[in-house]
């Protein structure tokens, strides 16, 4: 499916909540353990769109990226990010090969198409679909995310520093950090920081 076929068909999820259509596509929300699947937002567009769950490292459509990124209200009633959003995963020996402009990270941010869903407190409550946005790389973020890239990738070209440097205050737009198991571990990945996702979800728009 090309993006702009999955623009317009993604249009049509605004304001519907997912956990009604995860139930009419029969997704797995809820384990038999009761233990939420923490990507079943994920799986619902993507079954939506008629794409079977992938974890590959190129774009999940071949020419572009599908994310879902969770939106809080704040007690004010304004909306924020609850979360960064990640991109690729950091394999160290990749990222010192290839420059930004062979990078996964380039070849996943480029192409984006976002779903923006509002989440509750808790998984009991809606989560309805707030916005679709396509993610574009104007000149001067190209260069800003470029640079953030290079901040990772001299760091791991330096032998006095290495990927155990790595640190999420790098990056102005996108971070280093980890992923997993949390303190102690080694995985990292690239995170896109609220600053960045700003630039293309309008959160006073509803």
């Amino acid at each position: 499916m090309e993006r702009k076929e999955a623009l317009i068909k993604l249009q049509k999820l605004k304001g519907l909540d997912l956990h009604s259509l995860a139930n009419d596509l029969q997704v797995t929300v809820l384990s038999e353990g009761g233990k939420v699947n923490k990507g079943w937002a994920g799986h619902v567009i993507e079954r939506y769109l008629g794409l079977p769950i992938n974890s590959a490292q190129s774009p999940n459509f071949g020419s572009w990226e599908l994310k879902t990124i969770p939106l809080k209200r704040l007690k004010n009633g304004n909306l924020q990010f609850k979360e960064t959003m990640a991109v690729t995963m950091i394999d160290d020996f990749n990222v010192r090969l290839k420059t930004f402009e062979e990078s996964h990270l380039l070849s996943k941010l480029k192409k984006f198409v976002c779903v923006a869903r509002i989440v509750g407190s808790s998984y009991n409550e809606p989560t309805f679909v707030h916005s679709i946005v396509s993610f574009d790389l104007t000149e001067q973020l190209y260069q800003d995310v470029r640079s953030d890239y290079n901040l990772v990738r001299d760091c791991l070209l330096d032998p006095m520093r290495g990927f155990d440097a790595l640190t999420g205050k790098m990056g102005k737009y996108i971070q280093p950090r980890t992923k997993g198991a949390g303190h102690g571990s080694r995985t990292r990945a690239f995170y896109a920081r609220p600053l960045f996702l700003a630039q293309f979800i309008n959160l006073n728009e509803e």
